[in-house]
């Protein structure tokens, strides 16, 4: 046997805990249900807390956001931590804050106690993430590792309509609290994994954590989505409570950017989006997050405001996208071997920009089949996005810096889905106020303003007016629930389109600079010298 036969074997053997590396990637991926699953499981219970949380359209987008937020900023420090002190040790931290976290979230007795525990919740998801996706990259050799991703990538997508669907069927006999609960029993399933088959691994020349570039991120990211959160609320684009925080957020992130390129220990690597790979993967990434979480946020409100469907019914419809997701994710990994990343993920956004603009055929009567296909379409296209681009990040960081690279993978994720709730939720919100315009006039003065805010609080002041009990109140009231409806699917497909505009410009980036085919590459990770590697 020659030496560069007997070289993958042995450098795959040296990996610790290679033996047991499948093992190891079915760890990683109940600890990524965790994460996904705690975001996914508060869609479905947008309404309920609407309802029983006394919560308006802003608390509930920050409800989402405050998790994405501190969960995005929080990335790069626990990559790097990972990288210091081992990433399996990281692990087990994140996944016990975030146990703890979901235990008291269950009853928060308002909608800022419940916001404050799903930023704690993000401190833990930030650290079990990355982690999850730097230990498969050290134990998995690079001839295998684009198919454990996929498979990794396809975990994600059952957690989109498995947390959707687990919350359901517990808000149909539960308070809403328990949606919480349902991620404590996974998450101590993936300790236990943890400590019996996962290996330790760390960079051996680690540099310290920029603590001043972490919090500016998290400053710079609050500003920027809390400006389009607030403006899309009906405060007014050019009111200073929307410029200052947008265009102060804008500001410290272009000082976030110029401070990493001149630090010598940056949270953010900025050098490596010199590479078009990894560049290219990352805004394909960001944008597919941002449609798939924006998407949900107002699909939420459609199918249980003006279909009428239940907790459980509305998240069994969200399975197709998950199926998609679930199936394509590990093919598209070996797609892209025979055709390139290019033309797979290329062909992914297309189908995805293809799904939004079926967007147009539902309305207040659609059949249940065109929805499952709109829907499935979705998946398969999102499915074909994510485990090439993420190989394509991954394929680009040594080794041993994995955690690193782990930490801009699933940062730009969140952050575009944080973006996608905010500016996608504020597009809806402003098209449902504008296109309901004056109906709401039947209402009582106070309750006008809120209900002009979501389809939710529209049916809730209809409720409220009916209970007025004469026929005057009675009329006005089947009314204004024709109009809210109409003005609601009018409003959801002016936000698909943009849904689809962003998938657009998104198959543009990946034709334009993502790299085409390339041949597979067998030969081991690059590790550092010693001289490389050290930092003064």
């Amino acid at each position: 046997m020659t030496a560069t036969a007997r070289s993958l074997p042995e450098a795959a053997e040296e990996r610790p805990g290679y033996a047991r590396r499948w093992w190891v990637l079915a760890t990683m991926t109940v600890c990524l249900l965790v994460v996904i699953m705690g975001n996914t499981t508060l869609n479905v219970a947008i309404p309920t807390l609407q309802r029983e949380l006394g919560a308006t359209q802003g608390q509930l987008q920050w409800a989402i956001d405050a998790y994405i937020l501190v969960f995005a900023g929080l990335l790069f420090s626990w990559g790097v931590i990972g990288d210091r002190i081992g990433r399996r040790k990281v692990l087990l931290i994140g996944l016990s804050i975030y146990t703890v976290a979901s235990l008291l979230g269950a009853f928060s007795g308002s909608p800022a106690e419940l916001i404050a525990w799903r930023a704690v919740m993000g401190i833990g998801g930030a650290a079990v993430q990355p982690a999850t996706l730097a230990v498969i990259t050290n134990v998995f050799p690079p001839g295998e590792r684009g198919r454990a991703i996929g498979v990794w990538a396809g975990t994600a997508g059952l957690a989109v309509a498995g947390g959707p669907l687990a919350s359901g069927a517990v808000l149909e006999h539960f308070w809403w609290g328990a949606i919480f609960l349902i991620a404590v029993p996974v998450a101590v399933l993936g300790i236990v994994g943890t400590l019996l088959v996962v290996p330790e691994s760390r960079d051996p020349f680690p540099g310290r954590l920029d603590v001043p570039g972490v919090l500016l991120s998290i400053f710079a990211l609050a500003g920027v989505v809390y400006g389009i959160i607030h403006g899309g609320s009906g405060a007014g684009w050019t009111s200073p409570g929307v410029l200052v925080p947008l265009l102060g957020g804008l500001v410290l992130l272009v000082l976030f950017l110029w401070l990493q390129r001149r630090s010598a220990h940056p949270a953010l690597d900025v050098t490596l989006f010199r590479n078009p790979a990894f560049s290219a993967a990352a805004a394909a990434l960001g944008l597919n997050f941002f449609a798939l979480m924006g998407a949900t946020f107002y699909l939420v409100y459609y199918l249980q405001g003006v279909r009428g469907y239940g907790p459980l019914a509305s998240g069994a419809a969200l399975i197709p996208v998950a199926l998609g997701m679930a199936l394509m994710a590990p093919q598209s990994s070996r797609l892209a071997e025979r055709l390139g990343a290019k033309a797979v993920v290329g062909g992914g956004f297309l189908l995805i920009a293809l799904s939004f603009a079926g967007f147009q055929l539902l309305d207040r009567t659609s059949p249940l089949w065109l929805l499952i296909v709109v829907l499935s379409v979705q998946g398969l296209g999102m499915g074909a996005v994510m485990a090439p681009t993420t190989e394509s990040i991954m394929s680009v960081v040594p080794r041993h810096k994995a955690g690193a690279g782990a930490a801009v993978n699933n940062s730009v994720r969140q952050v575009g889905g944080a973006l996608g709730v905010a500016i996608l939720g504020s597009l809806l919100s402003s098209a449902y106020a504008a296109e309901l315009g004056d109906a709401v006039d039947s209402l009582p003065p106070a309750a006008r303003d809120e209900a002009s805010s979501s389809i939710i609080a529209t049916l809730g002041a209809v409720e409220q007016l009916r209970a007025g009990g004469d026929d005057e109140a009675a009329v006005a009231a089947g009314a204004l629930t024709d109009r809210a409806l109409d003005a609601f699917v009018s409003a959801m497909h002016l936000t698909a389109i943009g849904t689809a505009s962003a998938a657009l410009v998104a198959a543009l980036v990946v034709f334009t600079w993502l790299p085409g085919r390339r041949p597979l590459d067998r030969s081991p990770s690059p590790e550092p010298s010693s001289g490389a590697a050290r930092r003064p």
